[in-house]
């Protein structure tokens, strides 16, 4: 897959796929709809960014790209695919905890702070894309 070349694009399913790691310089994509909502995404090599009605949901540094994510109160999942190891930050529920899988395993249990960002570090180096899931206790 590699890259959106859309930047941001809903799929048959109902899920979005966005950003595109093989970029050498910055490239957004405002008023983006799904659902009723208003995406923004900023991606390139250095970072993927994406906003929904004007508020934070997902960032990687560096980027990559995101497939079928989807998102409800007591779930976010998502495939993603980088050329590089990557830090990934979500904007969930304030001071909740939640379980972290990756392929299917089950990582760990994190809280987030006081603001609801949730880290995760993915080994993407020399792997096809990784699964994701993140959910609610």
């Amino acid at each position: 897959m590699a890259a959106i070349s859309e930047l941001i694009r809903t799929e048959a399913d109902g899920t979005i796929s966005f950003g595109d790691y093989t970029l050498g310089a910055k490239a957004k994509l405002d008023n983006f709809e799904h659902n009723g909502d208003i995406y923004k995404v900023k991606t390139f090599a250095e970072i993927t960014k994406l906003e929904r009605n004007g508020l934070f949901v997902y960032e990687s540094v560096p980027g990559t790209a995101v497939t079928s994510f989807q998102e409800s109160d007591s779930e976010v999942s998502f495939m993603v695919e980088g050329p590089k190891d990557a830090q990934i930050t979500l904007e969930l529920e304030d001071s909740s905890e939640y379980e972290i899988s990756i392929n299917g395993t089950v990582a760990g249990e994190m809280k987030t702070n006081l603001g609801g960002k949730l880290s995760v570090s993915v080994e993407l180096a020399d792997a096809d894309a990784v699964a994701i899931k993140i959910l609610k206790k």
